[in-house]
């Protein structure tokens, strides 16, 4: 090999690995993770919920409570535009939102408000040991910040989303904030198997 061409060749392999076919996606890669890899919650008409029954669609999991005046409902409307703009696709795609405020978001509660954002949308729920057990398991951070009454109390938590592929595998991190374009953008590269 000529010496021209021993210089060249680490340039010519980062050229050819920067054209491969590996998926851009615009939320944070984070397939691999040891972590949030399944609950056992009860949705809103009453059953035991798990990962494994949505296998086949991709999934979007959410936490947050239905009485958050900000993050929790402007992230389950990007989700829903972000549903509107996937199509027939959409069909393929589940959205859950976990509440971390069982002592006030009663299944009832749940299956009110959350299909309001968009109808497939589905609310899950666990007692508290349930619920702080379910976020360790997915590194969900969560805590109750006093009110004027007991009963009047918000909930700092993470504000993020988590997205499976149709296999059941945590593949991306969804800021905060996310545009609906992009979130429905690296979900069809999801459903397309990227």
């Amino acid at each position: 090999m000529s010496p021209i061409l021993r210089r060249l060749l680490p340039f010519v392999v980062l050229a050819l690995a920067a054209c491969s076919h590996s998926p851009h996606f615009v939320s944070t890669d984070i397939t691999g993770a040891n972590f949030g890899r399944d609950f056992a919650l009860t949705d809103d008409t009453g059953h035991l919920r798990h990962l494994s029954d949505y296998k086949g669609k991709a999934v979007v999991l959410f936490f947050g409570y239905t009485q958050c005046p900000d993050v929790c409902p402007t992230t389950l409307a990007g989700l829903a535009a972000a549903m509107k703009l996937l199509g027939a696709d959409a069909k393929r795609v589940q959205v859950l939102f976990v509440t971390v405020d069982p002592e006030r978001d009663t299944q009832a509660l749940l299956a009110a408000y959350v299909p309001q954002f968009y109808p497939t949308f589905v609310g899950l729920r666990g007692d508290t040991a349930t619920t702080a057990a379910t976020a360790k398991e997915f590194r969900i951070y969560y805590r109750k910040v006093a009110g004027s009454t007991p009963q009047n109390y918000t909930i700092d938590h993470t504000a993020s989303s988590y997205a499976y592929d149709p296999q059941g595998r945590l593949r991306l991190l969804i800021r905060h904030g996310e545009t609906p374009q992009n979130i429905a953008a690296d979900l069809k590269l999801l459903l397309d198997g990227k």
